[in-house]
């Protein structure tokens, strides 16, 4: 496997855990919504809706795209090798800068999540809201980190080319 199919393939089986995750978020969301009625539950069932969202977008897309990246990138190292220094390394440079951007957001997210699920009282909608938004920030900064990663080091190898 090339290092290209291997980043690649990479970032497609990662695509599957988003929707996974986002999936088992939708579903808690509608429990939590439909069967526990609860102002605590009611909180975190909408940033887990909301960020469950952005996962299968994101997840989907990858998904479908990771096949015609490994195609379209093995094709330019193949036959015009200087289109990677002319498309596909400026493409991973602003995919790197978006993963700073991604996890300083994250981050905040995270924060924000935790201060209202400790700040707040017990079991009200906030507090919901926080502990929601704090599991999917955490988990999204977490995924984010190995994305990232990956990327460094297929960044690196293109650069090599």
């Amino acid at each position: 496997m090339t290092p290209i199919e291997k980043y690649f393939n990479a970032e497609k089986a990662e695509s599957l855990l988003f929707v996974l995750v986002g999936l088992v978020a939708i579903a808690c969301a509608i429990y939590f919504l439909l069967q526990l009625k609860q102002p605590f539950y009611n909180g975190m069932a909408y940033p887990l809706v909301v960020v469950a969202i952005l996962q299968l977008t994101v997840g989907i897309s990858i998904y479908v795209r990771s096949p015609k990246d490994i195609l379209r990138v093995n094709e330019i190292v193949r036959i015009e090798k200087p289109k990677i220094k002319a498309e596909e390394i400026p493409r991973m440079e602003v995919v790197m800068k978006n993963f700073v951007l991604y996890r300083w957001v994250e981050i905040a997210l995270l924060l924000v999540g935790l201060v209202l699920f400790f700040a707040l009282s017990k079991q009200s909608l906030w507090q919901g809201v926080g502990l929601g938004l704090a599991i999917q920030a955490g988990f999204t900064l977490f995924l984010d980190y190995f994305a990232e990663s990956r990327g460094k080091v297929y960044l690196t190898f293109l650069q090599s080319l």
